[in-house]
C-alpha cells in the first residue's frame, strides 16, 4: 500500500482511532489504527473478504490494506437513504445470506468490538451453536450487571433453545454485528462495514438491524422477504436473535443494557419459538 497523506483524526472507537487519509494516487480512504489490537483487524479484514466471496457485487466495503495495527477501507461519501436504496439493500442482503457456507462459524478467530468470538466451525444444528458460542460465553461477565432473576431467564433460554429457535435453516453468510451503524448509505445502496462475519442464521442479522432502529427498515425487510422468503414466525424470534448483541453490550457498557436483555429473554421464553 502507498503512504497515507493528509491524515485527519475522526475520533476513536473501542481501542482504536479513526482517520480519513489520502493515498499517493489521490484516493481518499478510511483508516483504523491501534497501538495493539492482536487479531482484531485481521479478523475484520478476513470477514469483509469472505462476505465479498459471495460473488456478484455484494454490498460490502472492500479492503484496501490490513495488518496488525492498521485497517484501510475506501472512503465512502454518505447520505440519508431513500426508500429505493433501502429496498435495494434488502434484496442484496438476502442474496448475500443465500450464498451461505457449508457450516456455521468460520475458519478464523472472530471479534465483536474487541471481545473474542468463538467461530469454531460446526455443521449444526444452529440452536446449539448459537447457545454455546454466542450466548453462554458472555453470560458470566454480564452476570455482575444482572439480577439473579435475569440471569435465570437467560439460562432458561439456553436450556430451551431448541424449542425457541424455529424451523431449521442452513447456514447463511452473515455480517454478525449488523446494527444500523454498520451500514453506510452511499451511492444509492447500503454498504456493510465492521463485520463479525461467520456462517450464522439470517434472522440474526435482521434482528440486529431492528435493535437500535434502521432507516426504512420496513422497506428493507419487505424487499428481503420478497427476494428470499422468511420462515413463519420470524418476527416473534427477533428478541432471541438480539440476545447476543445485548449480552455483548452489557459486558462492554454495563447495567444500562440489562433491562433490554432481560426483556428479550422474557419475550423469547413467552414466544415459545
Amino acid at each position: 500500500m502507498s503512504a497515507l497523506h493528509d491524515v485527519t483524526d475522526l475520533g476513536s472507537s473501542h481501542s482504536w482511532t479513526l482517520h480519513r487519509a489520502r493515498l499517493d494516487d489521490g484516493t481518499d480512504v478510511f483508516v483504523k489504527r491501534a497501538a495493539s489490537a492482536p487479531g482484531v483487524f485481521d479478523a475484520e479484514a478476513r470477514g469483509l473478504r469472505w462476505l465479498v466471496e459471495a460473488g456478484g457485487d455484494p454490498p460490502v466495503a472492500r479492503v484496501v490494506h490490513a495488518d496488525e495495527r492498521t485497517l484501510v477501507l475506501p472512503w465512502l461519501p454518505t447520505r440519508s437513504p431513500d426508500a429505493r436504496a433501502a429496498e435495494r439493500f434488502g434484496r442484496e442482503l438476502a442474496a448475500l445470506h443465500a450464498a451461505g457456507p457449508e457450516e456455521f462459524g468460520a475458519s478464523w478467530d472472530g471479534f465483536i468490538a474487541d471481545l473474542p468470538l468463538d467461530n469454531t466451525p460446526d455443521p449444526g444444528p444452529w440452536p446449539r451453536w448459537f447457545a454455546e458460542r454466542r450466548l453462554a460465553p458472555y453470560l458470566p461477565a454480564a452476570a455482575r450487571h444482572l439480577t439473579t432473576a435475569d440471569v435465570r431467564r437467560v439460562e432458561r433460554v439456553l436450556e430451551s433453545i431448541d424449542a425457541l429457535a424455529g424451523p431449521p435453516e442452513p447456514p447463511s453468510r452473515t455480517h454478525g454485528d449488523l446494527w444500523s451503524g454498520n451500514v453506510l448509505w452511499s451511492d444509492g445502496r447500503g454498504i456493510l462495514i465492521d463485520p463479525a462475519a461467520h456462517g450464522g442464521h439470517r434472522e440474526t442479522d435482521l434482528a440486529a438491524l431492528d435493535l437500535f432502529g434502521a432507516p426504512h427498515l420496513d422497506r428493507v425487510l419487505a424487499a428481503y422477504d420478497e427476494t428470499v422468503p422468511l420462515a413463519d414466525g420470524w418476527r416473534e424470534r427477533v428478541p432471541l436473535h438480539q440476545m447476543h448483541l445485548l449480552l455483548v453490550h452489557v459486558v462492554l457498557f454495563g447495567s444500562s443494557y440489562a433491562p433490554r436483555l432481560a426483556d428479550a429473554a422474557a419475550r423469547s421464553l413467552a414466544s415459545g419459538g
